[in-house]
Parts: structure tokens; C-alpha cells; sequence
């Protein structure tokens, strides 16, 4: 099946059923228990993209556990894969082969999972960065625009069937963002689908104060694959703003939450029997096309 084909199955499917989209992996790498020899040495501890040059088994089998447990959709090991980001590891320079490796492997991990019956689709994953021009500063419009495209070059090279802009913190980025992601199309001839997924902190409102309902409105204007929520907290306290999304967005409809809230010990709680309750009123009430699970 073609990269377009698929594309074309997923909208249709998109239309049919709510699809799954994986879970976490920062916490699936967690449990994991690896060491600074598997990251790449000392210095690259904790780079978890990375991995998927010096511990791509490990990725690969991370990948294949989520399809076997149902998932039609998995995310690329790249939430952090921007220059921007991989600078902190000097890795700036590398980070475009990063992320293309990373989009293969997962899309070598979906097709090997995939039927005639059951395609299964990739996303490629678009982190926050660690900078937002709102919150933090220390970065431009222009900078996020650059490096945003840089990563979705990579993502579309290595196989992904659509970008995902994901846990955005300020709308400010998420459309520098979607300029890059603008820009990587017309560098490399394809245009792939791309979706947003903001995140909405307990307090009511992005880290840079926007609402639900500005998030909406601010990317109004451009034909998403879907608009949805995830991170930051367990599914009761998006209920609100799933349905507000549900009502103002003219696109699909996605909640990936949190196993709830972490404690003092960075341990989530919740387990599949609430996930299930919780989403499942979501469900019944008519707001999501896709469901996944985000932190824990």
C-alpha cells in the first residue's frame, strides 16, 4: 500500500470508527530500566530519541507491543527530535537523521502489524520543543518555524502518514508549527496530513493562558486532520474541553490523557477500568474520532 493509499484508508477509517492511537513512550522507556551505556554514554542519558540509534530494539519492540495490544496508529519516537531541542545534547547537527531513522523504524513496525483488512498508520511526532515564545522566550517565531520544518522533512522522508503537533503549550507555536510543517511540503513534493493536539493544564487554560476555545479558533483556519487534547491531566478535567472543542472545531476530535495526575513520586494511578468509564461518557456523547493514552 501506497503512502497515499494509506492516507485515503485513514480518512475513510476516521469516518467509520474511533480509531487508537498508542500510548506513552517516555514511560514505556522508563519501565525499560536503561542505563547511560544504552543512550549513547553519560552525556546523552535521558535522550530518549536517541535510542533509536544506539537501542533501536528497544524502540522497535515498544512499537510492536502497542500494535499487538490494538493500536491502529503509532507515534514516532521523536517528540523531541527538533535541532532546537537535540542542541541541548549537541546533537543539533544529527537531529534530521534522528528523526528519520525514527520515522522508519516505527513505519517498518506498522507494516510489519498491518493487514489488507487493518492497515495501521504512523504519526510522526512534533513535541513542544523546550521553548515557547510566550512562556519561556529565548527562541523566534522564525527559529520555531526553521526548526519545525527541519523535523518534518524527516518524518515525511521516513514514512509517517501524518505529522502530529502534539501537548502544544502556546498557539504561537503551534503556528510556527504548522508554517514549517507548510514549508517541509514544499521542499520535499509531498503533502501528508497534519493534526494538533493541545494540552490544557489543571489551572484551565495552555501554559501561555489560552483557552480550549482559543485553540479552536486559532487554527480554524487550516484543514486538520484532527484537533484534540492530550497530557497534562487524567481524563475527568478535559471533559469540559473535549466538548468545547466538540462544538467550535469544524474537524475531528482526539483525547489522549494522562493515567491521571502523577504524584509526589511521579507515579500515574489510574488504570484502564477509569480510563474506560471516563472516555467512554466521551464516547457515548458523540465528541472523539481517535482515543490514545498519554503520560503513564
Amino acid at each position: 500500500m501506497t503512502r497515499e493509499e494509506r492516507i485515503e484508508a485513514l480518512r475513510r477509517a476516521l469516518e467509520e470508527r474511533v480509531l487508537v492511537l498508542d500510548g506513552a513512550m517516555g514511560t514505556a522507556i522508563q519501565n525499560r530500566g536503561l542505563g547511560p551505556d544504552d543512550f549513547g554514554g553519560p552525556a546523552l542519558e535521558g535522550c530518549n530519541e536517541n535510542l533509536v540509534r544506539t537501542r533501536p530494539d528497544v524502540i522497535r519492540d515498544i512499537h510492536a507491543a502497542y500494535l499487538a495490544a490494538g493500536a491502529d496508529i503509532i507515534e514516532t519516537n521523536t517528540f523531541g527530535s527538533t535541532s532546537l531541542v537535540m542542541a541541548e545534547y549537541e546533537l543539533a547537527a544529527e537531529a534530521e537523521a534522528i528523526t528519520e531513522t525514527a520515522a522508519r523504524l516505527a513505519r517498518e513496525a506498522a507494516d510489519a502489524a498491518a493487514t489488507p483488512d487493518r492497515p495501521r498508520w504512523v504519526a510522526g511526532s512534533m513535541g513542544p520543543t523546550t521553548k515557547a515564545i510566550s512562556v519561556t522566550g529565548g527562541v523566534t517565531f522564525d527559529g520555531l518555524r526553521a526548526t519545525f520544518g527541519g523535523q518534518a522533512r524527516a518524518l515525511i522522508a521516513g514514512g509517517a502518514d501524518y505529522l502530529l503537533v502534539e501537548t502544544c503549550q502556546d498557539t504561537r507555536n503551534v503556528k510556527a508549527a504548522l508554517l514549517g510543517c507548510r514549508d517541509a511540503f514544499a521542499a520535499t513534493g509531498h503533502e501528508i496530513p497534519v493534526a494538533v493536539s493541545g494540552t490544557i493544564e489543571p489551572m484551565g487554560t495552555m501554559l501561555a493562558g489560552q483557552t480550549a476555545e482559543a485553540l479552536a479558533v486559532s487554527v480554524a483556519h487550516v484543514d486538520l486532520l484532527y484537533l484534540g487534547l492530550n497530557c497534562a491531566t487524567g481524563p475527568e478535567l478535559m471533559a469540559e474541553h473535549v466538548r468545547t472543542l466538540a462544538e467550535l472545531t469544524h474537524t475531528r476530535v482526539g483525547c489522549v490523557p494522562n493515567a491521571g495526575l502523577p504524584d509526589e513520586e511521579g507515579i500515574y494511578h489510574q488504570g484502564p477500568a477509569h480510563f474506560v468509564e471516563v472516555i467512554g461518557r466521551f464516547l457515548d456523547n458523540g465528541w472523539l474520532s481517535l482515543v490514545g493514552g498519554c503520560c503513564g
